[in-house]
């Protein structure tokens, strides 16, 4: 008996060696991250609030990872084409800057789309939210406020043309609600980003748009642009003087903006970890802060967890609005 024991317990100190071994060599094998460059693929254009978003935070997160941040911007598709290299990455270190319009928005307004949000790809954190800004050209609409700028609208009888970012965005989907509220018509006229949006209301290519404040400043400041409400009772100290939709007599017509960083499904919990870390830490640095809130962002963060319990909750608030709408885009 007292063999048998001493047996036993030299074979289990043998395998409790042999696996803590084992796990010392898995330890030292397994690839730290990142092992090379990230890139954060930003799916619209130069100088779009995206665009500033990825660019504010890169070099702090090469810092932070010693390794180069590569920022790609891919716009087309109302953010789809972007969204989708991150999407069918295969490398373990690409990213994607999200918005509502290909990740929330998207099952309702295609029939099919070249990824499954809610399958292929993984939250990580959201960066920023503002809200929607409901602008006009200055010389062509002589409209002070929300409801100047419905009568006015009503009074084309149609011929009204607004200005997006992209087909299916929240900016997009706001001003549909606001129409169909209100009660007038009007022509989208869909870009690949917010400059180029932006620039169509300042030239009267475009009569309004609802659009987040960053593209539009400079042209307010030139006063070809102005900006007569915003969309969300939730805005940043530089849009507090305009009144929210809501206080307009359009209650009904509420939309706020998301971004967040986004991986291909089936990245290691342990890397989306790191990066919601990383990114967090980052959106506290203050030359961070600073420069988006002067863009008329606010700063969110949060777990990876919190940032879909947001995605989801848009999908409950929009698929049903989206639908009553009518709004499709294949």
């Amino acid at each position: 008996m007292h063999r048998r024991r001493l047996v036993a317990a030299t074979v289990a100190c043998a395998l409790g060696l042999g696996l803590a071994q084992g796990a010392g060599a898995q330890t030292q094998t397994a690839p730290a991250w990142p092992s090379r460059p990230v890139r954060i693929v930003v799916p619209t254009g130069p100088g779009s609030s995206l665009d500033l978003i990825v660019r504010a935070m890169g070099d702090k997160l090469a810092a932070r990872w010693g390794q180069p941040v590569v920022v790609e911007n891919k716009p087309g598709a109302g953010g789809m084409l972007g969204v989708d290299v991150a999407a069918k990455a295969t490398d373990g270190h690409t990213l994607a800057i999200g918005f509502n319009g290909p990740i929330a928005f998207g099952p309702f307004l295609y029939r099919k789309m070249p990824y499954d949000p809610a399958k292929d790809l993984v939250p990580v954190i959201m960066t920023t939210s503002q809200p929607n800004v409901l602008a006009v050209n200055a010389d062509k609409v002589p409209a002070k406020t929300v409801a100047e700028f419905v009568a006015w609208a009503k009074a084309q009888q149609g011929k009204v043309n607004y200005s997006s970012l992209g087909n299916g965005s929240s900016a997009h989907l706001t001003m549909e609600l606001l129409m169909a509220e209100a009660g007038f018509t009007g022509t989208h006229v869909p870009f690949n980003g917010s400059p180029p949006a932006a620039m169509a209301v300042a030239q009267g290519e475009a009569d309004a748009t609802f659009m987040v404040a960053p593209a539009l400043m400079p042209h307010v400041r030139n006063n070809k642009v102005r900006l007569l409400a915003v969309s969300s009772a939730q805005r940043p100290e530089s849009l507090k003087e305009l009144p929210a939709l809501s206080a307009s007599g359009y209650p009904n017509v509420e939309s706020l903006a998301w971004n967040g960083l986004f991986m291909p499904a089936g990245t290691p919990d342990a890397v989306v970890s790191r990066i919601n870390a990383d990114a967090n830490a980052v959106l506290q640095d203050a030359a961070v802060r600073q420069a988006l809130q002067a863009q008329g962002l606010t700063i969110v963060g949060g777990s990876a967890a919190d940032f879909r319990r947001a995605i989801d909750g848009d999908v409950k608030r929009w698929g049903p609005v989206i639908t009553r709408l009518g709004v499709k885009l294949d």
